[in-house]
Formats: C-alpha cells, sequence, structure tokens
C-alpha cells in the first residue's frame, strides 16, 4: 500500500490512518504476511461501527415504576427464584441482535413478561445480566431495550 505523501512523515500513526482512510490493511514489518482484501476490512470495520452505533441508539432506561405490573410480576419471580410459566424462562439470551452489550455466552438470560390477552408469550421480555440489578425490559421482542432503573 501505498502512504499518501501527507501522511508519510508521521510514521506507523500515518500508515494506520492511511489504511483507515482508504479501507484497506495496515501494513507490518513483515513480508511473508499475506495481502488481504481491503473490502473485507471495510465490511468488518463498518459492521462493527455500525453494531456499536445500534446498541447505543437502542438501548435506553426506564424507571421501574414505569414498567407494567406484569414486569413486575417477572422480576419478582427472577428474585425469588422461580417459579416461572412457560419453560423457556431463565434460558441463555444470545444477545444475536447485538443491542445490549457485548458479553459472553451465558451471561444473559430471558424471561417472559406477559402480555394480557396474548394467545401467546408476547412479545414483552425482561432479560437480565449476571452483574446485580442488571436488568433490560423489551416491549418489542429484541428490537429495542431498556435498562431497568431502580433509584428513580
Amino acid at each position: 500500500m501505498r502512504i499518501p505523501p501527507r501522511f508519510a512523515g508521521i510514521g506507523a500513526l500515518g500508515a494506520l490512518a492511511s489504511a483507515l482512510l482508504i479501507a484497506g490493511p495496515v501494513l507490518t514489518s513483515s513480508a511473508s504476511a499475506a495481502p488481504e482484501s481491503p473490502v473485507a476490512h471495510a465490511s468488518v470495520a463498518r459492521s462493527a461501527v455500525e453494531r456499536s452505533v445500534m446498541s447505543a441508539a437502542a438501548v435506553g432506561e426506564i424507571c421501574s415504576s414505569q414498567l407494567p405490573s406484569q414486569a413486575h410480576d417477572t422480576l419478582d419471580l427472577i428474585e425469588a427464584g422461580g417459579p416461572y410459566p412457560y419453560p423457556q424462562d431463565g434460558t441463555v439470551f444470545q444477545n444475536r441482535e447485538g443491542i445490549l452489550p457485548d458479553q459472553s455466552t451465558g451471561y444473559y438470560h430471558e424471561y417472559t413478561v406477559k402480555t394480557p390477552g396474548s394467545p401467546d408469550r408476547g412479545a414483552r421480555r425482561i432479560v437480565t445480566g449476571d452483574a446485580g440489578q442488571e436488568d433490560y425490559y423489551t416491549a418489542d421482542h429484541y428490537r429495542s431495550f431498556d435498562r431497568v432503573e431502580f433509584g428513580c
């Protein structure tokens, strides 16, 4: 990769900046490294940035007093350790949407929040994290989350 003249005088930082600007690989001193596709670098970087922006935009906050009463029932069941009304309750939440902060598999668990009048589990859930009092509420089946704030 050829470094544009404006970056040539600043060494490795210039190479990195140049690579990021043209979405190409950063060259190292190792001549044996196989060249990588600039398109692959751009798509990986873009998807990570997009996930980060999506995550920041999709996780809000909700005061526990604003939750529906059924969410409080679910939180009470979680605190008591069950029993839960659905066999899926307490299972690992995979965070496939990438909206919640990245954590290792098994960190998050999901629980149903009953929806009055719904013939099935409905779209509402509480997702808990392993950290104490890390609870998230979704009313739209994982398209967005609000972190539950208990001190408001």
